[in-house]
């Protein structure tokens, strides 16, 4: 990959296992760190007051069990041909969001993460 195509995590997802939870967590994050939330539908929002930005949800159809690092990347199809070819393996193929284009993988080590492009 050269110099121009690095890709970034720019993201990182906050599961929430239920409802509850993720009003809570809403409520905590505002309260510790004064970051606002935008909403995105009724189980998900995000921020960008937390650095990376981050999201909260609570969507049975793509939650992670754990903090889920989102990668940016220029074309989605791509990177899952590399990801593939080196190794990971796919555990949520592309799917299109609001904001693009995603797809959930695990590394050699087990660690889930998320990659994602625009439109």
């Amino acid at each position: 990959m050269s110099e121009n195509q690095k890709s970034v995590i720019d993201y990182v997802e906050l599961p929430a296992p239920d409802m509850s939870a993720y009003g809570a967590m809403r409520v905590f994050y505002f309260g510790v760190f004064g970051w606002e939330y935008r909403e995105w539908g009724p189980d998900y929002s995000d921020t960008h007051d937390s650095g990376i930005a981050s999201g909260i949800t609570a969507g049975t159809d793509h939650n992670s069990r754990h903090p889920l690092p989102v990668v940016h990347v220029k074309n989605v199809e791509e990177a899952k041909t590399a990801v593939l070819k080196a190794g990971g393996v796919i555990t949520r193929d592309i799917f299109e969001f609001p904001g693009g284009k995603r797809f959930h993988f695990t590394d050699p080590g087990g660690n889930e993460l998320a990659v994602w492009s625009e439109g």
